[in-house]
């Protein structure tokens, strides 16, 4: 409307100032007040579509189904009205795995940590996950995180989050991936290798997660530093299934890094944990081969050291890149084991039931090099390291009465090559030489596929 009334008096305008057109007194007084009636007539129709406006947003129309509907269907920040709409992602991840008829596969000289066991042979859906994160609303956001294999359905994360309690704080509640090491926090498709260290399934059997609240703060620094606390339920090991108040398990700890120059970052970091146990479960042989079953109460105390480096020419990482990582623990347990026959009719060298003191003292570390030498190609080598140390049950070494936690200290080489095509999709083929049960030295090979369909955010340092 204000476009037409500008262009009628631009008209008018250069009629008037036209040389070749003369206009009379009486041609330019009835012109001008038809350009006026034109002006009033607008600002007129302009007035009322304001009362129009007004009127409309202090009465909205309800919709169908009154007023709570109303309440309902208010959008949040990062929601489309169509209602529920978060960011789903399924990571696909499969492989094929040539190894040794080993049958159950522990890690000689350690308490078995829970996730360990019979690793398939062959080919197999080996990790399949189902992500869904979004904001809640303007204070909290929201992250679900489901592995599926076979016929079972894990829940490996189900957290919210702050979002803008400022001063650099964040609390998170729920089911999560501690923030302890840094291998810990990521699933197992952002591993640079088809398997986990032997440091954390020598630790946690995979990864520690824990029911239960985090609370991290980033200090106002050029040099990144996080410093975090976590409190837990405690019932995955080192800790054992409990139902009781108060936290089962504590971590804490610091994270620090920064830039080195235009082309190199790092980070580092230490943390601990302490856990109680109480009957926590294992299984083992004795020296003629015979199961054993037992349990340990008692306390746990893990600490951890690790460091990152990473390298890109000028930062820019989409041609070469250089990742150097390393994690080293050592870990203190001291309580009372039991041990048992955990077949009746084949006797163990805990027959009748032993019960005794036991203390340990273990300690490990690995190191790993992954460089991207052109786009889409990387190559990796990861060394792992574990020492059994001192394992003492009712003042005598362990490993005379439960052979599977021997003095025997693991190793293995791993080497491996990977494709990403994309950065939804990546193959990978993995070669280890495993010495991490005694007597046994193995050649493993691996194939694997790790896909991602739907959206799926970056992932950490």
């Amino acid at each position: 409307m204000q476009f037409k009334y500008r262009a009628a008096a631009a008209a008018v305008a250069a009629l008037f100032s036209a040389p070749a057109l003369a206009v009379s007194d009486a041609e330019w007084m009835a012109l001008k007040e038809e350009i006026g009636q034109m002006k009033a007539a607008y600002e007129a129709r302009i007035a009322e579509l304001e009362k129009r406006v007004k009127a409309a947003e202090a009465n909205p129309p309800a919709p169908e189904g009154g007023a709570m509907q109303t309440e309902a269907r208010t959008e949040r920040p990062g929601h489309s009205s169509g209602g529920f709409n978060p960011d789903v992602s399924l990571i696909l991840q499969g492989r094929y795995a040539h190894m040794d008829d080993a049958g159950e596969r522990r890690i000689t000289g350690f308490l078995p940590a829970g996730h360990e066991g019979g690793a398939l042979r062959g080919f197999s859906i080996d990790h399949t996950e189902l992500v869904m994160s979004a904001s809640v609303d303007r204070l909290f956001k929201g992250y679900a995180n489901f592995a599926l294999v076979d016929e079972e359905v894990g829940v490996e994360e189900v957290w919210f989050q702050t979002l803008g309690l400022g001063k650099g704080f964040t609390v998170k509640g729920g089911r999560f991936l501690s923030a302890l090491g840094y291998q810990n926090e990521r699933h197992p498709h952002a591993w640079d290798f088809a398997d986990n260290n032997l440091v954390y399934k020598a630790l946690f059997g995979e990864g520690y997660a824990q029911d239960g609240l985090q609370f991290k703060w980033v200090a106002p620094s050029d040099l990144f530093i996080e410093p975090f606390v976590e409190f837990g339920r405690g019932s995955n090991f080192p800790g054992a299934d409990r139902n009781a108040n108060g936290a089962g398990s504590v971590v804490a700890g610091v994270h620090v890094g920064g830039d080195a120059g235009v082309s190199n970052s790092w980070r580092a970091g230490v943390s601990w944990l302490g856990a109680k146990a109480r009957d926590r479960e294992f299984e083992g042989h004795d020296a003629a081969d015979a199961e054993v079953a037992g349990a340990f109460s008692g306390r746990s105390k893990t600490w951890l050291a690790d460091v990152v480096w990473k390298w890109a020419p000028d930062g820019d990482a989409r041609e070469r890149n250089l990742k150097l990582a390393a994690e080293y623990f050592v870990r203190r347990e001291s309580g009372t084991l039991e041990c048992d026959d955990a077949d009746a009719a084949n006797p163990s060298a805990c027959a009748g039931g032993l019960s005794g003191p036991y203390r340990s003292s273990q300690s490990g570390l690995y190191a790993q090099a992954v460089y991207q030498f052109m786009p889409q190609w990387r190559v990796g080598y990861r060394y792992d390291r574990l020492w059994r140390g001192d394992a003492d049950f009712n003042g005598a070494d362990i490993g005379g009465t439960i052979a599977s936690l021997a003095d025997h200290d693991p190793t293995r080489h791993s080497l491996m090559l990977d494709w990403s095509p994309s950065e939804f999709s990546r193959l990978r083929l993995q070669y280890s030489r495993d010495r991490s049960m005694q007597d046994q030295d193995e050649n493993q090979w691996f194939v694997q596929y790790v896909h991602s369909l739907g959206a799926h955010g970056a992932h950490k340092f």
